[in-house]
């Protein structure tokens, strides 16, 4: 049941043949892999975090707080992920809710504006997608050699 249950938890291996870089490289490569014009920060965990890196990224439009802790295993040639988000997902208001372990989000927004020949049109005027930050970081982890091990439970 091996790669069948990496495949529902989000688990991913890298291309076969590619050589596993040291720790130190890994979380190197991680902080140069945010570009200048990438919508989140990364930083060095907190003890209290139990991570090695922690991706962070502040949506104002949907009042959304969304972070990746990252801990390194070297023994194992793994990063096991969490992300967790603080925030009003849905449009309708109501209370804040906390949500962990993998998963994606996706929002947008949509705007009537009149279009060149005078006519109302459906105009999207905002997107967030969580692959935006999760995607580069998974590259660059798997390029590294490492796993990229998504956590359901993890502390």
């Amino acid at each position: 049941m091996g790669r069948l249950w990496d495949r529902f938890t989000g688990t991913k291996h890298p291309a076969d043949g590619v050589r596993a870089v040291p720790a130190a490289e890994l979380r190197e490569a991680l902080f140069a892999s945010r570009g200048p014009d990438a919508p989140f920060r990364l930083r060095q965990g907190f003890p209290k975090e139990r991570a090695d890196v922690v991706a962070e990224h502040r949506i104002p439009e949907l009042e959304l707080t969304v972070k990746v802790r990252m801990r390194l295993l070297p023994a194992r040639r793994e990063v096991e992920v969490i992300t967790e988000q603080w925030g009003r997902v849905s449009y309708e208001g109501g209370s804040k809710q906390y949500a962990r372990g993998a998963g994606r989000t996706v929002a947008r927004r949509w705007q009537f504006k009149k279009g060149p020949d005078g006519r109302r049109r459906l105009i999207e005027s905002f997107r967030y997608d969580s692959r935006d930050m999760t995607g580069p970081l998974q590259r660059t982890v798997l390029e590294a050699g490492w796993v990229w091990r998504e956590v359901f439970f993890g502390s």
